[in-house]
Formats: structure tokens, sequence, C-alpha cells
């Protein structure tokens, strides 16, 4: 009886756990579902991570996909530039699916790998349009504002973007950049020298400029040193006259006095003689010294 038992709740889970399969699917934060009747899909994407209730097959079937960003790099392909340059390039793309009822029809049942043979030649017909609107120049110059790298890139996105759009594939590109360049080996020494060439007359132009600023300097400064050797001259020139009429009047009061002006020069030699701290031995018989015979302490002591 205890056998019977067991037995009856096993299979009474088992039918549970097939009826749960059956009637059940559940959606990861990493996918979006799509839920068809009859080949018919519903009318929105389910994009939130639960458990939800569905009909068995054939009525309706689950697909599901991954909603994150996915990444890679087209073929290494050949372009012709405006200017006979030959350019190999490569790009890479990001792009996720925005619109999984849109996208699982187009692409038999969802498949990623045929999504990106889609993409891939939309992207080398973009590349081949953007490549023949713009000369090697923007692609390799040693001016780094001759450069249009950024712009293509955006282009060549915009391009692709526009034609899923138009197609209605529910795929939206995150992301494109150009990965590599290349050039043929036949024209790689003619870009090189075209290279050395504009980096010449970038050089050129630095060394002009930097002259023509230098000579800007030079004579700035040397009309700041004449400015200021003409006002030291003027201000020496005054001086001097200064001086020169000062003179004037104490020669008018020593003509008319000779005495006095000898007894200034006596002072003068005096004050000059003992302007530091020394110990003077001499005889006050000799001018100037004979000052000191006439002193208050002298006649004193006569």
């Amino acid at each position: 009886m205890k056998k019977n038992l067991i037995t009856v709740i096993i299979a009474a889970v088992l039918v549970m756990i097939f009826a749960l399969l059956l009637f059940t699917f559940q959606v990861r934060q990493s996918e979006v579902a799509v839920l068809t009747t009859f080949g018919k899909p519903a009318a929105a994407n389910i994009d939130q991570p639960n458990l939800y209730f569905k009909w068995p097959w054939p009525i309706q079937q689950v697909y599901r996909f991954d909603q994150r960003t996915q990444i890679f790099e087209d073929k290494f392909s050949e372009n012709l530039t405006p200017d006979g340059t030959m350019l190999l390039t490569s790009v890479y793309v990001g792009w996720r699916i925005s619109d999984a009822k849109e996208f699982f029809p187009k692409f038999a049942g969802g498949s990623v790998a045929m999504a990106q043979q889609q993409l891939e030649q939309m992207l080398r017909s973009a590349k081949a349009a953007v490549i023949g609107s713009n000369t090697l120049s923007a692609f390799v110059n040693a001016d780094p504002a001759q450069l249009k790298l950024e712009a293509m890139e955006n282009e060549i996105k915009s391009r692709v973007q526009n034609d899923l759009t138009a197609h209605n594939y529910g795929i939206t590109i995150e992301f494109l950049g150009i990965k590599k360049l290349g050039l043929p080996e036949g024209v790689t020494q003619a870009v090189f020298d075209r290279m050395k060439s504009e980096r010449q007359k970038l050089i050129s132009a630095a060394q002009f400029n930097g002259e023509a600023e230098a000579t800007k300097i030079k004579s700035g400064a040397e009309r700041e040193a004449a400015a200021v050797i003409a006002n030291a001259q003027s201000a020496a020139t005054r001086i001097e006259g200064e001086g020169d009429a000062e003179a004037a009047k104490t020669l008018g009061v020593f003509q008319q006095n000779p005495e006095l002006a000898i007894f200034q020069l006596q002072l003068d030699a005096l004050k000059n003689s003992a302007n530091q701290k020394t110990t003077l031995i001499f005889d006050e018989r000799q001018s100037p010294f004979s000052l000191f015979q006439n002193l208050p302490a002298n006649s004193s002591t006569k």
C-alpha cells in the first residue's frame, strides 16, 4: 500500500513538472522573447525577467534572443578614394536586437549569424560610398585638423542604421569605428613621401612663424632699450646742468672771498681724512692740519 502511494506521488510530481514545461516559460535578465500563436508573433516583445504562461506547441511557441550588444568585425576590403588611391579598411560594429518580433522572421527564426551577414553587406556598401567621397588626406595626414575619421565613422553608422530601419530588421547600431587602415604595397612609398612633404611644410611654416615672432620681440626690446637710454641721458644732462648752475653760484662767492675758498678746501680735506675710524699723525704746520693751530685749546695751552 505504501509503495503504491509513493508511486502515485512521484507520478503526480512528474506530471506537474511536465505541465510546467508545457504551459510556462522563463525569460532571463539578458533575454527578450517573442511568443507566437500559430506562427504569428504577439503584439509586444517580452523583455522583463519572469515566469510566463503559454499554450503548448503547436499552438504557441517561444523564441528567445540575447538582447545584449553583439560585436563583430567585417573583412578587410578595398575601396577607391576620389584621388585614385586604393585603401584597405576594416570596421568594427556593436549592434543589438531592438525589436525581436521584427527581427526573428527576417533571419530564419532569429539567426544571429545570418543577421551579421546581412549587416556586413550593408557595411560594405556604406564604406564604399563614404570612402569614395573622401580623399586619402582625410584618412592619413600629418595635420590632425585635416583628419576626418570620426566624421566618416558617424556617416557610415548613419547610412547602415537608415538601411536597417528602412527594411524593418529590428536592429540598432550601438557604435561603429574604423579598426584598420591599410595601403597596397605599391602605393605605400608614395603615401610616405606625401606625408613627409606635408610634414616639411608644417616645419617650414613653424620656422617662419618663429623667426617672425623673434624679429618682433627683438625690435620691441631694442625700442625699449633706446627709450631707456634716451631717458637716462636726458636725466644725466638735467642733473649735470643743475650741478653746473649750483657750482657757478659757489664760484662767484669764492671769487669774492678767496680765503673762504681755501678754508672750505681745508675742511673738505680734513673730512676726507677722518671719514673712517683712523689714527692721524700729522704736522699741524702743514695744510690743511694748520687749522688746528688756531683752535681755542691750543691758544690756552700756549
